[in-house]
């Protein structure tokens, strides 16, 4: 029955689901204990931490370049090197000295690699897709990523607080999980996806994709340093909490997920932006606000159901891929353009910590409260560039374009 089963699939589709559940187990290590690795070992404050976000997303940044340089391995090729990239950042992570310059080198390194994958997984996970059911495919992919999440984080629970196991344990998990993906995607063959025959593309009918990932790097990089930061540092939750909270975010993303995806294919890119803005507005209320309407216990409880909302909506982002997908003019475009959308929504993360670090420090202990206002106005203009979404429109303009420049030569 299973053998049935299996052979429904494309062989090369199954190994790319094995490598994506082993980089759930290395994402999972991250989104659990990076934070307190930070706060507790390391005793930064939120100046170093901010200010460490600036080296972490220079990768994202320079990721157009670097895989416009990385081109003739195709996409599968370049996945691999980005997830031995990672594996190697993650276990240096937790074998250097607790010094910041070390811990800076690192982080760079490890980024560095996740960085490049991110826009080849959409890229190779599309490429197994229709155009009617991109949306679904994605979301089935990321499902099987969110259940490796689930089983990793209750078990990173377990040895967090039975066994109290070592930082150092930790990241070492990580890295041979990222390490083992990087091994399953040599198996791929890359000719079942689509190589990318240009480096750099850049064209102004995708000018609304690259503005709405601009503002998508903004309100992503409130969450990813600020978001956990306020419980830790704030709140004095240790590990184990930000492990539990991890693992009920990769619950959540089981069930969250696919539906994601298949209400992209059914009601399209505007309405699911759109909405998740709005309920990012409400998210950067609930964090500015809580100690001020509820009581400390009830307050944490509120922060804490707003980490997991956001956390779990961040799979939204499959949304600007297909928006993406649907634009290019051919399909030797998307990869390309994926990667571009990457490095600009890094202009936004590489500012906004730096601008939030300062703002939280100079306006004392609850000067973190100015930071997610300031979140609650990038949810807004999230909400209202969303609505210029109209792919039958832009598209009808590309074909235009084109047939202009036809005519003219």
């Amino acid at each position: 029955m299973t053998a049935k089963l299996l052979a429904q699939f494309d062989r090369n589709y199954l190994i790319f689901l094995l490598a994506t559940a082993l980089i759930g187990i290395g994402q999972s290590v991250d989104g659990a204990a990076i934070t307190n690795y930070f706060r507790d070992c390391l005793g930064m404050s939120i100046l170093e931490r901010s200010g460490l976000e600036t080296p972490r997303e220079l990768p994202g940044l320079l990721v157009v370049v670097i895989i416009g340089l990385m081109t003739s391995l195709g996409d599968v090729r370049i996945a691999a090197v980005a997830n031995l990239l990672a594996g190697i950042g993650m276990f240096l992570l937790g074998v250097i000295p607790y010094e910041y310059k070390f811990v800076v080198m690192t982080m760079f390194v490890y980024s560095l690699g996740t960085h490049i994958y991110l826009p080849t997984s959409n890229s190779i996970g599309m490429s197994f897709a229709t155009a009617k059911d991109m949306g679904r495919k994605l979301g089935r992919i990321n499902s099987v990523s969110t259940a490796t999440l689930v089983v990793s984080s209750a078990i990173l629970w377990v040895l967090f607080h039975f066994c109290h196991i070592s930082f150092t344990a930790t990241f070492t998990i990580g890295a041979i999980a990222f390490m083992l993906a990087a091994v399953c995607l040599l198996f791929v063959k890359p000719t079942q996806v689509a190589k990318t025959g240009k480096r750099f593309i850049f064209r102004k009918e995708y000018g609304l994709y690259y503005w709405l990932s601009i503002l998508f790097g903004a309100r992503k990089q409130v969450f990813l340093t600020f978001g956990p930061w306020v419980l830790v540092d704030v709140f004095q939750q240790k590990v184990t909490t930000m492990t539990l909270l991890f693992f009920i975010i990769s619950v959540t993303g089981i069930f969250l997920k696919p539906w994601l995806g298949k209400i992209i294919d059914e009601r399209g890119e505007k309405y699911i932006l759109t909405r998740e803005a709005f309920l990012f507005f409400f998210i950067c209320l609930g964090y500015a606000f809580a100690t001020d309407l509820f009581s400390p216990t009830l307050a944490l409880s509120v922060i804490c159901l707003c980490y997991i909302i956001d956390q779990s909506l961040s799979s939204v982002s499959m949304a600007r891929a297909t928006y993406m997908k649907k634009l290019a003019r051919t399909p030797d475009e998307v990869s390309p353009s994926l990667s571009l959308g990457t490095s600009l929504d890094h202009i936004s993360t590489m500012v906004l910590p730096l601008i939030g670090g300062l703002v939280w420090y100079n306006s004392g202990p609850n000067g973190y409260k100015y930071v997610f206002l300031g979140g609650a106005v990038i949810a807004m203009l999230n909400f209202i560039s969303a609505q210029f979404i109209n792919v039958e429109k832009q598209k009808h303009v590309t074909v235009s374009v084109d047939r202009v420049a036809t005519e003219e030569r």
